[in-house]
């Protein structure tokens, strides 16, 4: 037997996964585990597939650089996965779920609380088959509680968690009001979040042999990650409200202007600012009875910050960035996303990854590569492992079901009754 490579096989290549998710939150969370090196199997349904493949524009561009009808969404978070359909509502695409659940170590899925009961896919249900299965349930509200059978969107989430509230310029300022993060947050963070309930409830199978069901909700996630802003509500009474890129804590710690543009100070202690005022020409800043520590920085900011604002704008951005480079000071550049992964340290970490696609692609016509951001999860002996593009619908349908031990007359029957 050939002792597998844990660099090419990847740490959790022991693992399969079941992956009955779709959009972004449930599939975020298996590309994780697929790029560590488990075999995630994501079902979807015959002829539409996971809604975010028509979540257009931007679309994947054909190699004469035209649209395609895949949209570019779905290759965010589906590369490292196979791809089969299956119609669930038909008994016999329900019997073909089951039994590769009987063989999964994981489950994510997210239909709205009890909808897979009906199909025989709850977690009651698949347990009897395998009591081994982790069975991870993504929803907007969680599985119990008034707010249980509603669906939730990120957008929708983020409004309700408070997080609006405190994004975007404060009312009083032109263009003030709440706003959305820029991409869905909520969603990305609870991938990540039931990724790391997946690999503990994994820990905790090894100790009991048992598997578990664990409930993630868009909203619980969402009301963690106000963090620092939640805790000082908690703790004092007092609603954070929006101040645009200031910080509530640290000052000064956002964006200011420059002779060409504008430039990101992270000021994150009393030293740094000293070093700051020290190469900015300006070291009785530090020694100023109102500046001296970061609290009577806060409390002066008003006074602070127009100070600063003057000195900033004698500089160029890159120029800034010169000065305080060998300061210990936070500074760079406010980029855009093109400037972003032209970044040189964005290149030298390889953050942009190509891969192939297979002969039949992720959409008729589609060029011969896939871009997508690498995983920045950083393992020297089990790196992430890099299989496969984003499939195309259905691209492994018969080879995942002859692993099932079905037989190519069995497929075709399958296939002309729209089973899968």
């Amino acid at each position: 037997m050939t002792e597998k490579n844990p660099k090419t096989e990847g740490a959790l290549s022991h693992i399969k996964v079941l992956d009955l998710s779709r959009v972004l939150a449930g599939p975020w969370c298996t590309q994780m585990l697929a790029d560590l090196g488990a075999d995630v199997v994501k079902v979807e349904r015959p002829g539409a597939g996971d809604d975010t493949r028509h979540w257009g524009p931007p679309f994947v561009k054909d190699e004469q650089g035209q649209d395609t009808d895949a949209a570019t969404y779905f290759t965010a978070c589906n590369r490292n996965k196979r791809s089969v359909t299956i119609d669930m509502s038909k008994s016999e695409g329900q019997e073909l779920i089951r039994q590769m659940a009987a063989q999964a170590d994981v489950l994510v899925e997210n239909f709205k609380v009890g909808g897979l009961q009906q199909y025989g896919l709850d977690y009651a249900s698949l347990k009897e088959l395998n009591p081994r299965l982790i069975y991870c349930s993504v929803t907007g509200f969680g599985q119990t509680g008034p707010y249980a059978e509603r669906a939730g969107y990120d957008l929708m989430i983020q409004a309700m968690s408070g997080l609006m509230s405190i994004t975007g310029r404060g009312d009083d300022v032109p263009g003030g009001g709440p706003q959305r993060v820029g991409v869905a947050v909520i969603d990305v963070f609870t991938g990540v979040y039931a990724c790391s309930a997946i690999l503990a409830a994994i820990e905790a199978r090894h100790r009991t042999g048992m598997g578990q069901h664990i409930d993630m909700a868009l909203l619980d996630v969402s009301m963690a990650i106000l963090a620092n802003q939640a805790a000082g509500f908690l703790n004092t009474g007092k609603v954070p409200q929006r101040q645009g890129n200031s910080h509530p804590s640290l000052v000064p710690y956002q964006d200011f202007p420059t002779q060409d543009g504008s430039m990101l100070l992270a000021v994150g202690n009393d030293g740094q600012f000293a070093r700051f005022c020290e190469a900015a020409g300006q070291p009785q800043w530090a020694q100023d009875a109102r500046f001296v520590t970061n609290t009577l920085r806060v409390h002066n900011r008003t006074a602070l910050i127009p100070l600063m604002e003057a000195v900033t704008r004698t500089r160029t951005t890159a120029e800034w960035i010169a000065l305080l480079e060998d300061k210990a000071v936070p500074c760079g550049p406010i980029n855009d996303m093109g400037q972003a992964f032209a970044d040189a340290q964005v290149q030298h970490r390889g953050l942009v990854l190509n891969q192939p696609v297979a002969q039949e692609g992720i959409a008729r016509g589609a060029s011969k590569t896939i871009a997508t951001v690498a995983s920045p999860l950083r393992l020297a002996d089990n790196p992430p492992v890099q299989r496969r593009a984003p499939p195309a619908l259905g691209e492994h349908t018969d080879e995942v079901l002859a692993e099932l031990g079905l037989d190519v007359y069995s497929i075709v029957r399958l296939r002309s009754q729209g089973v899968v």
